[in-house]
């Protein structure tokens, strides 16, 4: 990756719409929402999403949320899972914190509004990949991500202190003459105009990036631009080589890349091969087995034929009271798990690194936090549990507003406080039309194509630096014009070519990232490479350079 310019594109002082507050959050996920929520008991509050407010990550996830609720089980076990699963690069601090914390902000959740099954009484609780317990709370079966998200949009829209912004596309983060990030550059998508929005303290909360990817199961919003803003402006990004490949996705002709929840093998589902065999059956912990085993598993499986997932063993009434929705969507495009198994393969799910934060929530940049799928403070490691994601969006967004509460000074930076803009100059050309140049719709799908070719489930260093030298080639070709499409894409590339660099930086093999030419991990001792990981820049840490 080259000198990063501090600017998506030029832009001028005039003529932008200012609005101020004294919290900015970015993003309308569960970290996001739970995070504004939060900080509105002090706050005055904006919340910009990209879209629509219910549109996000979250609103997609299935199998549920992790928290040791159940008196079998206990926050040490949580820890322990967590660890083992993080293959190593887990930081015990931030992780202990999760487990400890995160029983208490459920039980928050809940009294928000949001209504998790109940079976006899009592929460329902099931099973996923890599846990010793049943711990998995869910809602409406396999809906769980849509219920947390009705209930928290619910509280935002009845909460006076909270301000939403919808179809707002974050351009850049705003900062002052001393360094301090004080907003961000917004493009107005009903009336095409820029915005500032100032706050004393801003929060990106604007979730991950599997759109990078060909085949993933996140929504179209899933750009990373959280991350690539965060960059320009100068943070620290943390485990960009460790993406998570969700081991079943659909796979049928013409149709998305539907999530198959983890549940639905934690009830009792069987992978197959074309011969009808279970291909697991060798593996420890079997189909439950760690994601990036089961989605290596699947992937070498499939050079003999397709894999499917049988969910006949669960039993017909399980199958419709606890995967409604996926017995619907799967219906639709012709499959009935009732009566026949599903065509699967692995996806684009999950980031486990992302921009670095501390276990408040605090970048490397002044008053700028992150929380959620963009943020990264070591508690996934090399390889996120099941069903811990939602917990984390909760736990350190909650962090975050302890940390901003103690330190909020009453004083709202003003317009003139922004540093001027008129010298710099943009990474990516604009405003040109070569003949040469890619249009950023045709240069998305390259871009896509290459990352899951070359920087996927399987990576090697002549794939990889063959992604690195492309990447770098597409950075002087593209006509960037002031669209969110287009912004869109400048992200992606920002961002497939930090991953890029990263997955070089590793040799070695390690939970999400797998490089054929280095299979095997360097060191097998968690207790001692999470004790190195804040020494080790070089591998744990990207620093790219921005133009003065």
């Amino acid at each position: 990756m080259g000198v990063l310019r501090r600017y998506l594109c030029p832009w001028s002082k005039s003529g932008v719409e200012v609005f101020e507050s004294d919290v900015l959050v970015l993003g309308s996920g569960i970290a996001g929402l739970y995070t504004a929520i939060k900080a509105s008991e002090d706050f005055q509050v904006t919340v910009l999403t990209k879209k629509t407010i219910k549109e996000s990550n979250t609103e997609h996830a299935q199998g549920g949320i992790a928290a040791a609720i159940d008196e079998a089980d206990s926050p040490t076990l949580h820890l322990k899972d967590t660890l083992k699963a993080g293959a190593g690069l887990c930081d015990p601090l931030t992780v202990k914190i999760l487990v400890e914390e995160g029983v208490i902000c459920v039980e928050e959740l809940m009294g928000m509004g949001a209504q998790f099954d109940y079976q006899n009484g009592e929460l329902a609780l099931t099973r996923e990949g890599a846990h010793s317990q049943k711990r998995i709370l869910h809602a409406l079966g396999d809906s769980t991500g849509w219920e947390i998200e009705r209930a928290l949009v619910a509280k935002v829209k009845s909460t006076p202190e909270i301000s939403t912004f919808e179809d707002r596309f974050v351009i850049d983060l705003l900062e002052n003459v001393q360094g301090d990030i004080i907003g961000a550059l917004v493009l107005n998508g009903e009336t095409g105009k820029l915005e500032g929005h100032l706050a004393n303290a801003v929060v990106l909360a604007t979730g991950g990036l599997g759109q990078v990817y060909s085949f993933t199961t996140n929504p179209n919003v899933a750009t990373g631009d959280g991350m690539a803003v965060a960059l320009r402006a100068g943070a620290d990004l943390m485990d960009m080589e460790f993406v998570q490949f969700h081991p079943t996705a659909l796979l049928i002709p013409n149709a998305p890349r539907f999530l198959i929840s983890e549940a639905v093998r934690g009830e009792g589902a069987h992978l197959i091969n074309a011969k009808g065999s279970r291909f697991m059956d060798k593996i420890d912990g079997k189909e439950l087995a760690a994601r990036d085993i089961v989605a290596r598993g699947i992937w070498e499986e499939m050079n003999q034929g397709s894999v499917y997932l049988d969910f006949r063993p669960i039993g017909e009434k399980r199958i419709l009271e606890r995967f409604p929705n996926i017995y619907k969507t799967c219906l639709k495009y012709g499959v009935d798990v009732l009566t026949m198994p599903l065509p699967v393969a692995p996806a684009a799910h999950y980031m486990m690194g992302g921009i670095a934060t501390n276990s408040y929530g605090e970048t490397s940049l002044s008053q700028l936090y992150a929380a959620g799928e963009c943020a990264c403070n070591g508690v996934h490691g090399a390889n996120r549990l099941a069903s811990n994601s939602l917990l984390d969006g909760l736990v350190f967004g909650g962090r975050i507003v302890k940390r901003i509460r103690d330190r909020f000074d009453g004083k709202r930076p003003v317009w003139e406080e922004v540093e001027s803009p008129e010298d710099s100059q943009s990474r990516i050309k604009a405003g040109t039309n070569l003949s040469k140049q890619l249009s950023c719709l045709s240069l998305r799908k390259e871009i896509q194509d290459l990352m899951w070719s070359r920087v996927g489930i399987l990576r090697n260093e002549e794939g990889l630096n063959e992604a690195a030298r492309l990447l770098a080639d597409w950075e002087h070709e593209v006509f960037l014009t002031p669209s969110v499409d287009d912004y869109e894409t400048a992200n992606m590339l920002i961002i497939g070519a930090a991953i890029t660099r990263a997955a070089l930086d590793r040799k070695e093999s390690r939970g999400g990232h797998f490089r054929s030419d280095y299979p095997l991990r360097l060191d097998e001792s968690w207790q001692k490479h999470s004790l190195q990981r804040k020494e080790d820049n070089y591998v744990r840490y990207i620093s790219v350079s921005r133009a003065d």
